[in-house]
């Protein structure tokens, strides 16, 4: 599978479940939508992943990655109810870091 080099590196960090590597891979100014909450910038990524790494130690998969709608599907697996379960990541990109992501 041909992931975007910031997208392997996010994967790669989720999976060593390492908080500010994975903020790294956003710009100053970027936004994550998961679970109902916004994150806004790299200091709230990294407080938000951290917490969910504390809490679901989940790891990713990737199965599925679309260029053009910059969608990569993951088999996610870690200490919550019904896992592993399919998730899709909507991506957007500037300067070759993560500006948005969207987690469905």
């Amino acid at each position: 599978m041909n992931l975007p080099k910031v997208v392997e590196e996010l994967i790669k960090t989720q999976n060593d479940f390492d908080s500010a590597a994975y903020a790294q891979c956003f710009t100053e100014t970027a936004i994550v939508y998961d679970e109902g909450k916004t994150h806004t910038g790299r200091k709230e990524i990294e407080q938000w992943i951290d917490k969910a790494n504390q809490d679901y130690r989940a790891t990713m998969k990737p199965l599925e990655y679309s260029e053009t709608e910059q969608t990569l599907k993951t088999e996610v697996s870690g200490n919550f109810p019904g896992s592993p379960i399919t998730m899709t990541y909507h991506y957007e990109f500037e300067d070759g870091l993560i500006q948005s992501l969207e987690i469905v």
